[in-house]
């Protein structure tokens, strides 16, 4: 096994650019390159766990309580019936969880993600505002400003308006 960081903890530490919506000590969550649909995020834990069953249960618990935030905001604001949820994690040995606007079951499939120069930028910048003001719509704290430089989320334990 690498002992190299993971994508994830490259784009969490600032390395890599990441479009996030919320991030606290514990977890953060950013919008996948290569979404099945605008609006599908990857919710992460900071600290590099490959897979889900040597999480911590109260760090998989959390985990879980921000997907259902982001799952909340998705429905909420793409107008979606559903939250698609999924863990799959053999691409990236980092556990996540992937949470994205659901309409049916071929949304689930991640062979037909969209290629990462196949997506528009003004789309995904929009997906992760729509996410973040579904999130504040709900009193989240911790709601990310947007770029890896705004990834530190709120401060003061306010929803960030």
């Amino acid at each position: 096994m690498s002992t190299a960081p993971s994508v994830f903890s490259k784009i969490i530490s600032g390395e890599l650019p990441g479009r996030f919506v919320y991030r606290d000590e514990t977890v953060a969550a950013f919008l996948t390159i290569e979404p099945v649909t605008y609006g599908h995020t990857l919710v992460v834990p900071v600290e590099e766990v490959d897979k889900w069953t040597d999480a911590d249960p109260s760090l998989w618990a959390h985990l879980n309580e921000v997907a259902q935030y982001v799952g909340k905001a998705i429905v909420d604001e793409f107008d979606a019936p559903r939250a698609g949820y999924l863990i799959a994690g053999f691409e990236v040995p980092h556990a996540h969880i992937h949470v994205f606007p659901a309409a049916d079951m071929s949304g689930y499939n991640l062979a037909n993600a969209l290629g990462m120069n196949d997506t528009d930028a003004d789309e995904m910048d929009a997906a992760a505002e729509k996410i973040r003001a579904g999130l504040r719509a709900q009193g989240v704290t911790g709601v990310a400003g947007g770029s890896v430089g705004d990834a530190a989320g709120d401060s003061g334990g306010d929803s960030g308006e």
